[in-house]
């Protein structure tokens, strides 16, 4: 059966375990075990910790990768940090992160 949802199929993760912290995942639409720790500073760390699966993380961490490889970015710069906060927003609470301009995913090899 087709999934009908327009949002990313997440990778089957690992079963529940009792006591786990659960969120209703902005990026899946439904309850999941949400991430062991606030990922980033500020009130956006806090919403992504209240908001945001494990599995949705990961995916924003590769997406990460990408942008920082486009846009060249050094992580302990703060002007970098800040383009990684904006686009971190985007990825989770706005339309979707945008690819960086003349991106061009890398073909499937097979």
């Amino acid at each position: 059966m087709a999934n009908d949802s327009c949002g990313p199929t997440p990778a089957p993760s690992e079963p529940v375990q009792p006591g786990t912290r659960m969120v209703h995942c902005v990026k899946f639409g439904k309850e999941m075990p949400g991430l062991d720790r606030v990922p980033w500073r500020g009130e956006l760390g806090k919403r992504v910790y209240e908001n945001v699966s494990k599995d949705a993380w990961k995916l924003w961490v590769e997406h990460s990768k990408m942008i920082m490889n486009e846009y060249r970015l050094n992580p302990i710069d703060p002007n970098s940090q800040k383009i990684m906060e904006e686009q971190m927003e985007q990825f989770f609470f706005g339309e979707g992160a945008k690819l960086p301009e003349g991106y061009v995913a890398p073909k499937a090899k097979g």
